[in-house]
């Protein structure tokens, strides 16, 4: 594939105003008042910073779908319930499906090695891919180093003036993976658990390698069009967000302070099987609620998929889902996703009755945590 080398120069947006915007729900007869707490936790939002959101949650009692803030700070026009928005991570629950479903059907185990599926690719400064089995890839306990944290890839791709200079590069995932491969490990494999975006790169050429096709072929024909997700796509080089959607903004620094930019346009092959998907609030819960209803995989690749280790805090990380305890008790499966300008979350409950999936369109400010807490926790 060809690098587009044109560039689009971004306009920084210095904001002295605020950002809210009234908030627009589409609320069905009964669910009045249901949803007032995560309501307020998407007004919160907003009011510390982020653009806009879009939420949309489903349980027993029907859909009920909020936004607030704005989609556009230019034209101020308000974000849409029905938003397509670029997930980041929550790929990985969709690659790890796809994994789950080639090892139902015999075509592999998660206890094959890395070296089996992708000889010589893993190796160099201690890693050592005849160490590392499928499934620790799948829950982050492989040790591999994230290629996302070298400091010239976060030079490159974070900053202001890099981003700008290489939105649109094309990165093969091989270019990848020998990033993570010029560090040393985290750890040896199996004996700790840290988050790296070098596994899901692994575990998408592997599904490629297993079946032949691209992983996002795979990904469309086993989960996309069975589910009738129409909102969702693997983009591969598409630098553009289907319609409707919102600009996305990015301060493109650790501080929140500083210019804001419109970093909308972006090729995410980029992230390749860690995080290039784009997808909507009603397609997210509907993919997770058809997951953890059995739909997708037999029982036995579920529960796998539902075998945890400790994460971070309190979460238990399985094979690309997440287990949150909430303050009440509750447990939500799910994953976030962060990429420029984008931060989501969807989370779903064990039986599938109760699903939230929201979009902050700024990735510097917002807890989505808070908006988790009040849908599954608040009055």
């Amino acid at each position: 594939m060809t690098v587009r080398t044109t560039l689009v120069a971004a306009t920084a947006l210095a904001l002295t105003a605020a950002l809210a915007g009234p908030a627009i729900a589409a609320v069905p007869a009964g669910n009045a008042g249901r949803h007032d707490a995560t309501r307020k936790a998407i007004d919160a939002a907003v009011a510390d910073g982020v653009p806009g959101v879009t939420a949309t949650a489903k349980d027993r009692r029907g859909t009920w779908s909020a936004t607030a803030g704005v989609g556009d700070l230019g034209t101020r026009k308000p974000r849409s319930p029905h938003d397509h928005y670029r997930v980041g991570s929550i790929t990985k629950t969709f690659v790890a499906t796809v994994v789950l479903q080639l090892e139902a059907e015999g075509r592999l185990s998660l206890d094959d090695t890395v070296e089996e599926w992708l000889p010589g690719l893993v190796r160099g400064n201690g890693h050592d891919g005849s160490r590392i089995s499928l499934r620790q890839l799948l829950n982050h306990t492989s040790g591999i180093f994230d290629y996302l944290a070298d400091p010239t890839f976060q030079q490159t791709y974070r900053t202001a003036d890099g981003f700008l200079e290489h939105r649109y590069d094309q990165k093969a995932p091989e270019d990848l993976i020998a990033i993570a491969m010029s560090h040393e490990p985290f750890f040896a494999p199996g004996t700790s658990w840290r988050y790296s975006n070098t596994d899901y790169v692994l575990a998408a050429l592997v599904i490629e390698k297993a079946t032949g096709n691209g992983y996002g072929d795979e990904i469309r024909h086993r989960v996309i069009e069975p589910l009738h997700l129409t909102a969702t796509s693997v983009p591969g080089t598409r630098v553009t967000v289907p319609r409707p959607s919102s600009r996305a903004y990015s301060k493109l620094a650790r501080t929140a302070t500083g210019p804001t930019y419109d970093v909308t346009e972006l090729n995410p092959r980029i992230a390749f099987g860690s995080g290039e998907m784009i997808s909507s609030s009603a397609d997210l819960n509907r993919f997770y609620t058809s997951l953890l209803r059995g739909r997708l995989l037999p029982p036995e690749q579920l529960k796998e998929m539902k075998t945890t280790v400790r994460s971070k805090g309190a979460n238990g990380y399985g094979l690309g889902l997440v287990d949150r305890e909430l303050s009440c008790g509750v447990h939500v499966w799910g994953h976030d996703g962060g990429i420029h300008g984008s931060n989501s979350d969807a989370v779903t409950t064990s039986d599938g009755r109760h699903s939230l999936a929201f979009n902050f369109n700024g990735d510097w400010s917002g807890d989505s945590d808070a908006v988790i807490e009040a849908e599954f926790c608040g009055d």
